[in-house]
């Protein structure tokens, strides 16, 4: 008997080893492999532009630009901790409000939703990630701001103002206004990359709790949220790196004003807004080194932030977090 599955082994074994040297093979790995390494060639090149950009500030202040509160272009004196304060505040801030949202309605399309609904529900939560952000800047000034001013600030300062979050004049721009409409702006992202987690969850999962009696509620905390806890991190991180960066919406409503209070209420400044707002405007040097500077922190610590994110929702493709 001749024994075809071992010849169709060896046939395959060797049209396999063979494949390497077909000519359209090793030019199309070249190509792919030199696309590949252009992308990592562009972030270097960027990074050592900065770099090299910025070195007359960073030989000038050291890391005293990172602590210095002070911002004076006229008398050459600049410190970005006022910047990088309102960045991480805004931020964190839209993280604390627009989080919940986002995994309550990431669990209600994963796990809840009938099937006619997720669709059109899914693909208006991903449209709001395809507006223009200088569209909600425009949104938030008009109505967003008024309607802080007018109700919400007032409210929170006359039932929360003992605390020095609330505590302050009402203008309706500030961090509270800033960090809404970032909060806003991050919940497409999140809520999508969470539901995609949570839909690559085994329905082993789910089949096992709710063989054990398990209600839909004690199904989703027990088996869901445990599976894809560090996938649902990683989309946290996301939206954390998609609202340090965000420039025009943000800029429009976080009022620009580079001090640092602990009022929400009070006007501040981010990395990017202090860029957009004063590039133009960089009329010798060392100004702009400094603002190039900027630019390298917020481009670090945005770079880390998303390859963290990656990490983390890789990790969730590919097993279980726990032993």
């Amino acid at each position: 008997m001749v024994n075809t599955q071992g010849q169709t082994g060896r046939v395959g074994a060797t049209a396999a080893r063979g494949r390497p040297a077909n000519l359209g093979d090793r030019v199309f790995k070249s190509v792919v492999t030199a696309l590949a390494c252009g992308i990592l060639l562009l972030v270097g090149l960027i990074v050592f532009k900065m770099i090299d950009s910025s070195m007359q500030s960073i030989q000038k202040f050291g890391f005293d630009f990172l602590t210095g509160t002070t911002w004076d272009p006229v008398f050459q004196k600049f410190g970005a901790l006022p910047f990088i304060y309102g960045t991480l505040v805004s931020s964190l801030l839209a993280l604390a409000i627009g989080g919940p949202i986002s995994i309550g309605a990431a669990i209600y399309l994963s796990e809840l939703a009938p099937n006619w609904l997720r669709g059109p529900v899914s693909f208006m939560v991903e449209l709001l990630a395809a507006i223009p952000s200088v569209v909600y800047g425009l949104w938030g000034i008009f109505v967003m701001a008024p309607w802080l001013r007018s109700s919400l600030e007032p409210m929170l300062g006359n039932s929360l103002g003992f605390l020095p979050l609330f505590k302050g004049p009402v203008y309706g721009v500030g961090l509270l206004a800033g960090g809404l409409i970032l909060a806003i702006m991050i919940i497409p992202t999140i809520t999508a990359v969470s539901r995609d987690v949570m839909r690559a969850v085994p329905n082993t999962q789910r089949e096992a709790m709710l063989a054990l009696g398990a209600t839909r509620w004690e199904t989703i905390r027990l088996a869901v949220l445990p599976y894809a806890n560090s996938g649902i991190f990683g989309a946290f991180i996301l939206g954390l790196g998609r609202a340090l960066g965000e420039t025009m919406a943000v800029t429009m409503l976080i009022g620009n004003r580079p001090e640092i209070s602990a009022s929400l209420f009070a006007p501040s400044y981010t990395m990017a807004s202090v860029i957009a707002n004063e590039f133009t405007e960089a009329t010798y040097e060392l100004y702009l080194s400094a603002l190039v500077e900027i630019g390298l922190v917020l481009f670090g610590v945005t770079l880390l932030l998303n390859a963290l994110a990656r990490l983390l929702v890789w990790r969730v493709a590919y097993g279980p977090t726990g032993g």
